[in-house]
C-alpha cells in the first residue's frame, strides 16, 4: 500500500527544485501520495502538479525570516496527515521540524553546505544543529555534508544517492553556437556555467583568464548563467581586462556544451553539482576545484585543483589546451564515470526503502 509522502523545499531555482520533481514523478509512478510543499515560485519552475503529486503552496524563503511562523504553521496544517515528511535543504528542514506532529517521521536532505560567516554564521549554526538533531534520518549528497551533520547530532546520517540528470536534447551544432557567441574557427571555446554568486568562484576564472591573453589563438572564455555578481564580475572582467564573455541566462546547456572545448568549474564548495554531472555525461574534459563532493563525483575524470588557486586553474587549462590526447582521454574517464552514477530508480530504492523502514519503527504498514 502506498504511503502519503510530503516533500518540502524552501525557495529554489536550480538543482534541489529539479531533485524533489524527481522524486515526486517516481514516488507516484509507485503507488504513493505524494504533496509537494513550498513556494508559488517553485511550482510553477518545476511543475511538480504536473508530474502527478499535489501542490501546497507554503512561503519558505531562502533564509531566516520573522514570517517563518507562518511558514510552521502553514506546513503544520498542510502535512498533518502525512505518514512520512521529507525535507530538501537546511531552511525547509527547520520549518518542517517545527511543523510537523512529534510522530510524523521527518527525513532531511541535506544538499548545500552553509558558507555564511561572522553574525551569519553564529544564526545558522544553531539552526543547523536543530535540523541535525530533529531528523529521523539525514540524507547527506557529500561526505562533507554526512561529516558535518553527524557532528551536529544526527541520529541516523546517510549518504544520498544523487542520480545524474537526465540527457537534454541538442538543439543546434557546435558551429551555430560557436558563430552565434562569436568564436573564431579554430579559438578554443572555455566554458563554464552557473549561478552568479560567490559560491561559484567565477573571480578565479576571471583571473585566470587574464592570462591567456597573450595566447595564440586566444580562447573564447564564456560564463552562462544570472545572479546577484553579474555587476562585480563585470567589473572585475573590464579591470582585469579579461577576454570572457558574459552570456547571461541560457537554456541551452547542452549546446554550449556540445560546441565547449573544455569546461571549467571554480566553486568553492559544491555538493553534487549537476553540470558537472552534465559534463561529464556529455563527454567534455573538465578543469574543477576539488571542494565538496566534487571529488566523490568525478574520481579520476577531471583534472582537480584547489580552490581559489588562480595559478592552478591557468596552468590546467593552459596544459589541456595544449595537449589533446589529455583532453581526449578526460572526455573517455568521463563517460566511463557518468554510466557508473547512481539511476533514479536508485534513488527512488532508497528514499522508499528509508520511509518504510521509519514507518515500520513508528507501527505503520
Amino acid at each position: 500500500m502506498g504511503a502519503r509522502i510530503a516533500l518540502v523545499l524552501a525557495s529554489s531555482t536550480g538543482g534541489i527544485g529539479r531533485h524533489v520533481g524527481m522524486l515526486a514523478e517516481g514516488l507516484v509512478a509507485r503507488g504513493h501520495e505524494v504533496s509537494v510543499h513550498g513556494p508559488a515560485a517553485t511550482e510553477e519552475a518545476f511543475g511538480f502538479a504536473a508530474r502527478g503529486a499535489r501542490f501546497v503552496p507554503v512561503e519558505i524563503p531562502p533564509s531566516p525570516q520573522p514570517g517563518d511562523v507562518l511558514a510552521v504553521r502553514a506546513l503544520r496544517r498542510s502535512v498533518r496527515d502525512a505518514d512520512v515528511i521529507h525535507a530538501h535543504s537546511l531552511r525547509a528542514g527547520l520549518v518542517a521540524a517545527l511543523a510537523r506532529a512529534d510522530a510524523t517521521p521527518l527525513v532531511v536532505t541535506w544538499h548545500n553546505l552553509v558558507l555564511a560567516t561572522g553574525l551569519r554564521a553564529r544564526l545558522y549554526h544553531p539552526l543547523e544543529r536543530r535540523v541535525a538533531r530533529a531528523a529521523d534520518v539525514t540524507l547527506a549528497v557529500s561526505s562533507d555534508l554526512a561529516a558535518r551533520a553527524t557532528e551536529l547530532g544526527g541520529r541516523d546520517v546517510r549518504l544520498a544517492k544523487v542520480p545524474a540528470p537526465k540527457p537534454r536534447p541538442v538543439a543546434h551544432t557546435p558551429e551555430q553556437i560557436r558563430e552565434e557567441l562569436g568564436a573564431e574557427p579554430g579559438q578554443p571555446l572555455v566554458l563554464a556555467v552557473g549561478r552568479l554568486h560567490p559560491q561559484k568562484g567565477f573571480e578565479t576564472l576571471v583571473s585566470a583568464a587574464a592570462r591567456w591573453r597573450d595566447r595564440d589563438p586566444e580562447p573564447f572564455t564564456a560564463i552562462a548563467g544570472s545572479g546577484p555578481s553579474y555587476m562585480s564580475l563585470a567589473q572585475r572582467i573590464s579591470v582585469e581586462h579579461a577576454p570572457v564573455h558574459l552570456l547571461g541566462h541560457r537554456d541551452d546547456v547542452p549546446d554550449l556544451l556540445g560546441a565547449a572545448d573544455l569546461v571549467v568549474a571554480t566553486s568553492v564548495w559544491e555538493g553534487q553539482p549537476l553540470f558537472i554531472q552534465e559534463t561529464l555525461a556529455a563527454g567534455v574534459p573538465l578543469v574543477s576545484t576539488a571542494v565538496g563532493g566534487v571529488p566523490e563525483v568525478v574520481g579520476s575524470a577531471a583534472r582537480l585543483v584547489a580552490p581559489a588557486d588562480v595559478d592552478a586553474v591557468h596552468d590546467a587549462v593552459v596544459e589541456l589546451l595544449d595537449d589533446p590526447e589529455a583532453r581526449a582521454e578526460l572526455a573517455r574517464r568521463g563517460l566511463d564515470r557518468a554510466a557508473a552514477w547512481p539511476t533514479e530508480h536508485d534513488t527512488i530504492d532508497q528514499v522508499e526503502a528509508v520511509y518504510a523502514e521509519l514507518r515500520a519503527a513508528r507501527g505503520g504498514s
